[in-house]
């Protein structure tokens, strides 16, 4: 099993949106980045735990988790010219962008800030937190998930 980190701004998709969604599953769509596609399309697997992450918002953290329940498939929202992730250089024969499925399994019992992550240097080498770093989708290390999941019965 991988485990990811998938970033979305909370007026945009947040962990309340994915838990009223039917079943709530929902397709993880929009990512233009290609780092962040290949690792969807090509790495990603049914079963994956992921940290639901809201970003660009007043306390950016992590929020939730999910996990992938369909794996890479092309995204077809690129294809379609009235949406916001239109992309006309998309070939529906040769797809450039793909996305997939997670499930919600559960929301934190609090959020786990990005400030409080920068704080332990048992995360210090943690994707997330390192700059610049932009991606809408990451791997996570299995230590850092565990680590994580420990902080979130502590008082922030």
């Amino acid at each position: 099993m991988n485990y990811w980190l998938m970033k979305s701004e909370p007026d945009t998709f947040s962990i309340d949106d994915l838990a009223s969604a039917t079943g709530k599953t929902e397709h993880w769509d929009g990512v233009r980045n290609y780092q962040a596609r290949n690792m969807m399309r090509d790495e990603m697997r049914k079963g994956d735990q992921v940290f639901f992450y809201h970003s660009s918002c007043k306390q950016p953290g992590i929020v939730g988790i999910a996990e992938v329940c369909k794996e890479g498939y092309p995204d077809f929202t690129a294809n379609d010219p009235e949406g916001k992730y239109y992309d006309p250089k998309n070939n529906s024969n040769n797809p450039r962008w793909y996305m997939v499925d997670i499930r919600l399994i559960r929301k934190l019992k609090r959020t786990i800030s990005l400030n409080e992550l920068k704080q332990y240097k048992t995360l210090a080498d943690m994707r997330l937190l390192a700059q610049g770093n932009r991606l809408s989708v990451m791997p996570v290390k299995k230590q850092e998930w565990d680590f994580i999941l420990k902080q979130e019965s502590k008082p922030a």
